[in-house]
């Protein structure tokens, strides 16, 4: 499969180049296309959340502990007190770098449930719910956040299944078929935990009528 260093890599290309086209078609301004880079970036790196001990997954818990903090401050800094907010701002820093980290590591597989198409829509979903709903976003922009992010999960899972064919041999490695898949059918119940969590989702995400209207435009300018 593919190391830490090409998943970043190749993901931090496309970003850029998503993000410099957009900018290009006037639709985004230069500050949002460094979120759509940033996003893609992270999105290529974010399926090795399931790789227990390696650099990624310290990395990604990093950004996510951070994300928290921040999310929190944005949350409650009008509801309560300095000191609470220091305390909430601790405990989310270390409920999501620590505790988060460590159930992780205990129910999931590498390569598993993670690793499908299932988990990059999710994944999308709630990068484009927290944008709209936490971060007050327009849905227009809201909906790109969510995209850039399924964006570079998927060059991730797209990248393992390259690496699992042998072209010097002509033949396919035993990893094959196991990134780049639906979901994963050893884990149903996992499964179906994310479908539900994505139609728990629902609430919180712009209306799909912006999302519907992205992608008129986006064909627009494709052709």
């Amino acid at each position: 499969m593919a190391n830490f260093r090409t998943h970043f890599g190749v993901a931090s290309v496309g970003g850029a180049v998503v993000a410099q086209a957009g900018c290009q078609a006037g639709q985004w301004s230069g500050w949002q296309a460094m979120i759509v880079a940033s996003l893609v970036a992270f999105g290529g790196i974010l399926p090795d959340i399931d790789a227990d001990q390696s650099q990624a997954i310290r990395l990604i818990f990093n950004i996510l502990a951070v994300i928290a903090v921040v999310l929190a401050v944005m949350v409650l800094q009008h509801k309560v007190t300095p000191a609470y907010l220091f305390i909430a701002c601790g405990g989310a820093y270390v409920g999501v770098r620590y505790l988060a980290s460590a159930l992780f590591a205990r129910f999931t597989v590498h390569r598993g449930l993670w690793h499908s198409l299932l988990a990059a829509g999710v994944s999308g979903l709630s990068t484009a719910a927290i944008s709209f709903s936490l971060l007050g976003q327009p849905e227009r922009q809201a909906w790109v956040h969510g995209l850039a992010m399924t964006l570079g999960f998927i060059i991730h899972l797209t990248l393992d299944e390259l690496y699992s064919v042998d072209l010097t041999g002509a033949r396919l490695k035993r990893s094959f078929g196991t990134a780049l898949k639906l979901f994963s059918w050893q884990a149903p119940g996992s499964a179906l935990m994310l479908a539900l969590v994505s139609a728990h989702l629902l609430s919180w995400l712009p209306s799909f009528a912006a999302l519907g209207q992205l992608f008129t435009q986006g064909l627009a300018l494709w052709r």
